[in-house]
């Protein structure tokens, strides 16, 4: 079994699930949180939706470097319409998925590294990056956003069921 058919599976059921919490993201609370050193809903929809956006990424790219020398560092995205968040999700999604079905399976061990300007944070094989930085950092967060959504009467779309 090819990478792709082992990860794809997964990789549709959690970004779909991820976008319907997205889908449920109120405008108007955007600047909502739970406590002064909490980040916002905003915040944590932005994040899921750049975390989609790193896949491609991690399977083409051999790091990402948030803060090069002598350049700008990584700026996280700060939409503000559900309809932003939700068109660079769906992109994100689309192309992270592509990418899982071009990459080789002899690729997948081969290192790639999130970089801090000279420093390196990690280094992980690009398998690993997907399930651990990508897939288990988006079913973190989303759960942390549905937490948010509930606190503020929103409801909250059911997850798994005994279908997926």
């Amino acid at each position: 079994m090819s990478y792709a058919d082992a990860i794809l599976p997964e990789y549709d059921r959690e970004t779909a699930n991820t976008r319907k919490v997205l889908e449920c993201v109120p405008e108007d609370k955007l600047d909502w949180r739970a406590h002064p050193t909490m980040n916002t809903i905003g915040w944590n929809a932005n994040h899921l939706v750049e975390i989609a956006n790193w896949c491609e990424g991690i399977l083409k790219q051999d790091s990402w470097n948030v803060a090069p020398v002598g350049a700008p560092p990584y700026a996280s995205p700060n939409l503000r319409t559900r309809a932003e968040l939700l068109a660079r999700f769906d992109a994100g999604v689309a192309a992270g998925r592509q990418a899982i079905l071009e990459v080789k399976d002899e690729e997948l061990s081969m290192p790639w590294s999130l970089l801090m300007g000279e420093r390196v944070i990690f280094t992980l094989p690009r398998g690993d990056c997907i399930r651990k930085f990508l897939l288990n950092n988006t079913i973190h967060h989303r759960a942390i956003l549905t937490v948010y959504l509930r606190l503020n009467d929103i409801a909250t779309p059911a997850m798994y069921d005994a279908g997926s």
